[in-house]
């Protein structure tokens, strides 16, 4: 399997042409996207994408050989070479999308007429040895090529050095792709692509470890190391009470703001909270991760978790900053790197049913961690919810594999994991002990 990485180096500020470079770059790319839209009947009767291309370029770039349709070498002259097909890839693609939507929105299948758009935001790819030189000398510098309004030139560019650090430190010796430039928060980056071959496991899922993740509002994790017999390992709660109030503190600013001076200029303050929302994802996923590797485990386990409809309610902002999403598919990046496998089970009553199936369970109104369960025993509900989450996981893959006729026999002595939205942990246990006598018999 591929795994694909980035990172991205910040360019630390200094008197180099980017600006031009971007914009002369945009402006092809738009004149570009008008020269395709205008031969796209001719263009669209090409199949081949390559072939596709090769006429495309015909059209603007002339050589000995060929007498380009459109002035696009006099309107951008000295443009190299690899900038310019790059160009054309882009408004291939613009226009064979746009073409795509048209027609769909002509057969009434998409909603809204869709619109070719000129003023484009693409960037550029700085293509190595002929856009992009790594310094011999200096570890932090790299030489661009840039257009500085007149001509393209060689321009030195100095790296922010513990982004380099991190590269040397964790990417050494792993082929990196062309560098991209990028721009956030009105900064400038190269971003850095990096691809590796990874062999996830393929153990039996009597032999699996599993990690199951509850993810949670007030506790950020709950994790379980679980086997398929249903023997917990371990157990973890991952929370960062203090970067958690860091941003609430930031929110109540923002609410406060908003109260006396009215939403206009707030802006930048919600940019930062949303960054420091980012950052505790990041933090979450990466200790999800590094406790499933600790303990050897084989699958990290997830809720399917998948919310519609507007959020109402006390704890709506809550809910509104709750990334359950990224923090999986960060988990799933870093899971997959080191040969870890992902997978998800249904939510439907996972926190509602206690483990030991004794029932639904009761929250504390004062404490919406804890829960009572019928028999009175007070638990934690998050761990309550991991150990089911992990329990339906081994109950779907221990009885996939096995006949008709002897999952039919199984479901009569075990009959509640029929229906997998209410298995809890009680129930791997009994379906243990079955698959135990069948086997020893």
């Amino acid at each position: 399997m591929k795994v694909v990485s980035s990172y991205g180096v910040k360019i630390k500020k200094q008197n180099i042409p980017i600006r031009h470079t971007l914009y002369i770059y945009r402006q092809a790319v738009g004149y570009l996207i008008r020269v395709c839209e205008e031969s796209w009947e001719e263009l669209s009767r090409i199949v081949n994408p390559q072939k596709r291309f090769n006429a495309a370029e015909h059209l603007v770039h002339s050589t000995k050989k060929n007498r380009a349709r459109y002035d696009f070498d006099q309107k951008f002259p000295k443009m190299p070479s690899y900038l310019r097909r790059s160009a054309i890839q882009h408004a291939l693609g613009s226009v064979s999308s746009y073409e795509t939507r048209l027609e769909l929105w002509k057969q009434k299948k998409l909603d809204g007429k869709p619109k070719l758009v000129y003023e484009n935001h693409a960037m550029p790819v700085f293509y190595r040895d002929v856009m992009y030189k790594e310094a011999e000398n200096h570890e932090d510098m790299a030489f661009l090529k840039l257009y500085d309004g007149h001509d393209w030139k060689w321009f030195s560019v100095n790296l922010l050095h513990t982004d380099m650090e991190y590269l040397r430190k964790n990417w050494s010796g792993v082929k990196s792709s062309a560098p991209t430039l990028e721009k956030r928060h009105h900064k400038y980056f190269l971003r850095f692509s990096y691809t590796e071959e990874v062999s996830l496991s393929k153990k039996e899922v009597n032999e699996q470890i599993i990690c199951s993740v509850d993810l949670g509002i007030n506790t950020d994790a709950v994790c379980t190391i679980m086997r398929s017999d249903g023997t917990v390992l371990g157990r973890k709660f991952i929370n960062f009470p203090s970067e958690k109030d860091q941003m609430y503190s930031v929110l109540g600013r923002i609410s406060r703001f908003q109260r006396e001076h009215g939403s206009g200029q707030v802006q930048s303050r919600w940019n930062y909270a949303r960054r420091l929302n980012i950052e505790l994802s990041r933090k979450v996923a990466s200790a999800i991760t590094t406790y499933a590797q600790n303990n050897h485990a084989d699958v990290i386990v997830f809720e399917y978790l998948k919310m519609k409809g507007k959020v109402t309610g006390k704890k709506r902002q809550k809910l509104r900053l709750w990334r359950k999403r990224d923090i999986q598919k960060l988990c799933e990046h870093q899971a997959h790197r080191t040969g870890m496998r992902v997978s998800r089970v249904c939510a439907w009553n996972t926190s509602r049913l206690a483990y030991d199936g004794t029932g639904e369970v009761v929250r504390d109104s004062k404490n919406h961690s804890l829960c009572t369960f019928t028999t009175g025993k007070r638990y934690h509900c998050d761990l309550s919810a991991a150990y089911n989450i992990g329990a339906r996981y081994f109950i779907r893959e221990r009885l996939k594999p096995l006949s008709a006729t002897v999952r039919s026999s199984l479901e009569a002595k075990v009959p509640s994991v029929k229906r997998r939205t209410s298995c809890v942990y009680a129930d791997l246990l009994l379906l243990s002990a079955e698959l135990g006598s069948m086997q020893a018999a």
